[in-house]
């Protein structure tokens, strides 16, 4: 496979104009290039994971729920650049995989698919992560806290994709589980330095909220 890198970059810069939820362009690069690395550790198909890691989010459900089942907008971009079938069917079965699913969320059934997967879950870890984690709640009209609202854990896909919560919820609903669901080793380490920093942000904030730094 030619694989179109700079096309596809190209691509996804001009489909996510004009997004701030934190799936943005640069968010899809951060994915891209950790995916890289994480494949040529891990002995991934680098190409497969190359095209996986910056297609991942242009059928994402919450930004473009019309093609989400299908994956339209992948499969349409990828048959313009001739891409093969066979690898077409491989990289939609990488991003059908991809999202955080609460209790029913996916492990891939490919040493690429876990690839993107940790990829994309480390960018929702650490400084970047946090930050990610309140553009999008600010994108969506979300507290930032409310201590009266407990966070819900143990959810299934649809329950979590209809909850809604505090920004700060999400540290525990979804962010603090990410380290030990990771899939390779090297992730694994990258993982763990990033929560422990946005664990001690957290522990932060809520000493700040209460108070008690005073």
């Amino acid at each position: 496979m030619n694989c179109p890198i700079d096309r596809t970059k190209e691509y996804v810069r001009e489909f996510f104009k004009g997004e701030y939820s934190g799936h943005d362009y640069y968010h899809t690069v951060r994915v891209f290039e950790l995916a890289r690395k994480i494949a040529e550790e891990e002995g991934a198909d680098i190409e497969i994971v190359s095209l996986a890691a910056l297609l991942h989010d242009v059928d994402d459900a919450k930004i473009s729920p019309d093609t989400y089942a299908g994956k339209v907008n992948a499969v349409s971009f990828l048959k313009k650049e001739h891409v093969s079938d066979e690898d077409i069917d491989k990289i939609v079965e990488i991003i059908e995989q991809v999202s955080f699913c609460g209790v029913d969320s996916a492990v891939p059934s490919t040493i690429e698919g876990k690839c993107v997967q940790d990829a994309d879950r480390l960018d929702a870890l650490g400084a970047i992560g946090i930050a990610r984690t309140f553009a999008y709640g600010g994108n969506h009209n979300r507290d930032i806290y409310d201590p009266d609202v407990l966070p819900e854990l143990g959810m299934n896909k649809e329950e979590y994709r209809n909850h809604v919560s505090t920004s700060l919820n999400h540290f525990y609903e979804k962010l603090f589980l990410l380290k030990d669901m990771m899939n390779t080793d090297t992730a694994m380490k990258i993982a763990a330095r990033r929560e422990e920093y946005m664990r001690a942000y957290v522990d932060e904030f809520l000493r700040e909220w209460n108070s008690e730094d005073c």
